[in-house]
């Protein structure tokens, strides 16, 4: 049977690269007119509907999605949400299931050319690129969005693994970047994510996409920044997420 799946995965993915390229070359002229034309509140609502495609486009390889929200999503504070990363499709969900608290990313520079639709959110929809070769530019970024997210109430994503976990097995969380945003959005929660099983889609690498993956989003109760330690604060947040991945991983 796995291999029968294996062998049927393959024009399966073909159909979803086909949408998806299909997609990326639709949203990327409408989110430069919604931007330019109406403002940020449409371009944001048209980034939210592309990645709400995309969770659509992935039941076309028998992908699902579980996203637990624990508790009610804060409300006019700045978010720091910090969560493990193990694909490339741990994003859309993010973005989409929390399309509310408004999440922006710090993101590799790479990914800020070349890519229709995603490289131009990253560039002009509130996002950071880092310099992963220079800590000093990274450092600034980081800090950056921090004080955007302190001023206009929004959230920010941070992977602080520094990249995805190929295997699901969490790899040790780097402190800098936290630091840096507990000590410029010291009004912010931080709202840690638990990501299950995304890693499976790309076992293969990018081609073929495994069929039927069931992708696993947890959130935990918040934690404020203020008047925390951040050493500390940092344990308490990998703790959480990596007993949550280590409770629920299946193989």
């Amino acid at each position: 049977m796995k291999q029968v799946l294996h062998i049927l995965s393959y024009p399966f993915s073909v159909l979803f690269f086909l949408v998806f390229g299909i997609l990326l070359l639709f949203f990327d002229p409408v989110q430069r007119i919604c931007l330019r034309l109406f403002g940020y509140g449409a371009h944001k609502k048209s980034v939210d509907i592309f990645n709400g495609c995309l969770l659509l486009a992935l039941h076309l390889v028998g992908a699902t999605f579980r996203f637990k929200i624990e508790g009610e999503l804060p409300k006019d504070v700045p978010v720091i949400i910090v969560s493990n990363h193990q694909s490339m499709w741990d994003i859309p969900p993010l973005i989409w299931f929390l399309r509310k608290i408004h999440p922006k990313f710090i993101s590799k520079m790479e990914l800020g050319k070349g890519i229709p639709t995603i490289s131009y959110n990253l560039k002009y929809g509130g996002s950071v690129l880092i310099d992963r070769k220079d800590p000093l530019q990274a450092t600034r970024e980081i800090a950056k969005i921090a004080s955007y997210i302190e001023e206009h109430n929004r959230s920010v994503v941070i992977f602080p693994e520094g990249t995805r976990s190929r295997t699901g097995h969490p790899k040790e969380f780097k402190r800098k970047g936290l630091e840096t945003l507990f000590n410029n959005a010291p009004n912010a929660m931080v709202l840690p994510i638990t990501v299950n099983n995304s890693w499976k889609l790309q076992r293969h690498g990018l081609f073929p996409i495994p069929l039927f993956t069931r992708l696993d989003f947890r959130t935990h109760p918040l934690i404020e920044v203020k008047d925390r330690n951040p050493s500390s604060l940092i344990e308490q947040i990998e703790e959480t997420i990596v007993d949550e991945l280590s409770t629920n991983s299946t193989n």
